[in-house]
C-alpha cells in the first residue's frame, strides 16, 4: 500500500464516513426512537416480554424464542474472535515493524497499520457485544421460564423486560459492527476501494435502519 498523502486520504475518508453514519444514527434514536429500527424493535421485544409474561402456559414457547436469539448471539461470537484472532495474526508483522521503530524514537503508524487497528477494534466491539448479548438473553431465559403469575415471576419480571431490551441492543451492534468490517477489508485490498464500500455499506444501512409502521 503507497504510503503518501492520497492513500491516508482514502483511509480516513472510509473510517469518516462510517463514524459520521454511525453518530448520525444514535442522535436520530435519542430524538425520534420510532423512527430507528434499532430503537423501535428494542421496544417490540420489550413488548413480547410482557405480553407472553400475561399468559399463563406460554414460558416454553419464551423459552425457546430466547435459545433461538442466544444461540445467534453465540454465533456471532464465534465468528468475532475468528475474524479477531486471524486479524492479529496479520497484522503481527505491522505490530512488531510499528514497536520497533518506535523503541527507536521514530514510530512509523502506516495507513495499513491504521486499518488493522480499526479493523481489530471492530471485531473486539463486536465480540463483546455478543458476549454481553449471550449474558442478557441467558438471564432472560431463566426469567422467562419461571411459571406465569408465581411471586417469583412477578419479582422478576422489570428485570427481564430490561434484560430482553438490553440483549436485543447487544445483538444489534454486535451484527452491525460485523458489517462495518467490510469497508475495512476493502480499504485493505486497495485503499481507494474503501470510499465506495464505505458508501454502499451506508446505503445499506440507511435502508434497514430506517422504520416505518405500517
Amino acid at each position: 500500500m503507497p504510503h503518501n498523502l492520497s492513500t491516508w486520504l482514502a483511509v480516513l475518508t472510509t473510517v469518516a464516513m462510517l463514524l459520521i453514519y454511525e453518530t448520525a444514527q444514535f442522535l436520530m434514536s435519542r430524538r425520534n426512537p420510532a423512527a430507528v429500527s434499532r430503537t423501535a424493535h428494542a421496544r417490540l421485544r420489550e413488548l413480547w416480554f410482557l405480553s407472553v409474561s400475561r399468559q399463563p402456559g406460554s414460558e416454553i414457547l419464551a423459552v425457546q424464542a430466547l435459545r433461538n436469539s442466544l444461540m445467534s448471539a453465540a454465533m456471532l461470537a464465534s465468528t468475532a474472535v475468528l475474524g479477531l484472532m486471524g486479524t492479529v495474526t496479520l497484522a503481527a508483522p505491522s505490530l512488531n515493524a510499528t514497536f520497533g521503530a518506535a523503541a527507536t524514537g521514530i514510530p512509523q503508524l502506516t495507513p495499513r497499520m491504521t486499518l488493522e487497528l480499526v479493523l481489530m477494534v471492530l471485531l473486539f466491539a463486536s465480540l463483546v457485544a455478543s458476549a454481553m448479548a449471550i449474558r442478557y438473553y441467558n438471564h432472560v431465559s431463566f426469567i422467562g421460564s419461571i411459571p406465569v403469575g408465581s411471586p417469583e415471576r412477578e419479582q422478576w419480571q422489570h428485570t427481564g423486560t430490561i434484560y430482553v431490551r438490553r440483549a436485543g441492543v447487544m445483538y444489534s451492534w454486535a451484527l452491525r459492527h460485523l458489517i462495518l468490517v467490510a469497508p475495512v477489508l476493502a480499504s485493505l485490498l486497495h485503499p481507494f476501494a474503501g470510499p465506495p464500500a464505505s458508501a454502499a455499506v451506508v446505503a445499506l444501512l440507511y435502508a434497514f435502519d430506517r422504520f416505518e409502521r405500517k
